[in-house]
């Protein structure tokens, strides 16, 4: 199916045009998760009115080291809670893509960022294994209670690898720390699946206010080849693919 997204930018919104390209097989080598996968269930988590009365955003775009100037990425946007606040914590210099693989709600995201005159967002349509953004483009990459609706965790975060600034980039992920099938994801499993595609745990906080925990990641090394990666069992012990020892770190 294809899809564009061509909202007429009154105000010069960045809006992108993205054609939604035929999804991948559903291998492609990469290890199955050995874990249920959440249901999309809505783009809303909760009421946006709720979240700032605990300062939600606020709070998780400081501990993400998110300032003015900076290219964001909100991965399973939704409706925009991050992408509108994101957009004005980055400022006009600043660069904010907002993803989803809905497309009625990228449409509707799309007009909301139209809307609030926001001309350095722009949005995105990705595909359940592939965020589909540009490389070496950002600082930050957010997760927000979305982790858990991934089917193919370790295929998606190696083709996210790339979109990370080197030096520098991070992935935030916030989630609930109970299982996947029940909206969440636990610490371990988490830590685990990173760590098989790569990734190495710069920090990882309880976040009341959010819901649950938040955990910072880089990438480390080499992106290791997808038949090299191993998934993780119940995410106890993670298992990344061996990295040389010579081979330097961003």
């Amino acid at each position: 199916m294809l899809l564009t997204i061509a909202l007429a930018a009154c105000n010069g919104a960045p809006v992108i045009d993205n054609k939604q390209q035929s999804a991948p097989s559903t291998n492609n080598g990469f290890p199955a998760a050995d874990r249920p996968v959440a249901s999309i269930l809505s783009p809303r988590w909760s009421t946006e009115e709720a979240r700032d009365r605990l300062n939600e955003a606020a709070q998780v775009m400081d501990l993400a080291g998110i300032k003015p100037d900076m290219t964001v990425a909100d991965i399973g946007a939704g409706e925009g809670y991050y992408t509108i606040r994101l957009g004005q914590r980055v400022g006009k210099k600043g660069r904010v893509v907002a993803e989803d693989i809905v497309p009625d709600t990228i449409q509707k995201l799309a007009g909301r960022v139209i809307r609030e005159r926001l001309d350095n967002v722009s949005v995105r349509l990705g595909l359940p294994a592939d965020p589909r953004l540009p490389e070496d483009s950002f600082d930050r990459v957010l997760m927000v209670h979305m982790y858990h609706e991934i089917e193919s965790p370790y295929e998606f975060l190696w083709r996210l690898r790339p979109a990370l600034l080197n030096p520098g980039g991070q992935v935030v992920v916030v989630d609930a720390n109970r299982p996947t099938e029940l909206h969440g994801t636990p610490p371990e499993l988490l830590k685990c699946e990173f760590a098989a595609v790569g990734y190495s745990l710069v920090s990882i906080k309880p976040m009341p206010s959010a819901g649950g925990y938040i955990a910072i990641f880089e990438a480390k090394g080499d992106r290791p080849e997808p038949s090299a990666i191993r998934a993780c069992k119940s995410g106890k012990t993670a298992t990344p693919a061996s990295v040389p020892t010579d081979s330097k770190e961003p």
